[in-house]
């Protein structure tokens, strides 16, 4: 059993940067491939980022590429998603996933998600 609590959301204006938190809680959060996801006003959740167990391999999703960075520390348990360039299209709830399935974007594949942060951004 995973928990998974993020932060570090908020309401910014396009162009600057935030990062997103994600505390997990357990021991077994370094046996996960961990992802983020975000999902807009009235569409699907989509994949953002993942990450490996080991924090060497990465993976973006096509609009947050060289804008998006993720990150894991597996002595703090905590998953990062550093964001910058934001931009009014990036504003959606954005969540944090432990997934069943390593290298998966599908959010059928998730075992665990947190409960979401609110990202806004205003042009």
């Amino acid at each position: 059993q995973v928990q998974l609590v993020e932060s570090g959301g908020g309401l910014v204006q396009a162009g600057v940067s935030l990062r997103l938190s994600c505390a997990a809680s357990g021991r077994t959060f370094s046996r996960y491939y961990m992802g983020w996801f975000r999902q807009a006003p009235g569409k699907a959740r989509n994949f953002v980022s993942g990450i490996s167990m080991s924090g060497d391999t990465t993976k973006y999703g096509n609009s947050v590429k060289g804008r998006f960075t993720i990150s894991r520390d597996n002595a703090k348990n905590t998953l990062y998603l550093q964001m910058t360039s934001l931009k009014p299209e990036d504003t959606a709830v954005y969540y944090c996933a432990a997934l069943r399935l390593y290298g998966s974007s599908r959010p059928e594949d998730v075992a665990y998600w947190g409960q979401g942060t609110q990202v806004t951004v205003s042009s």
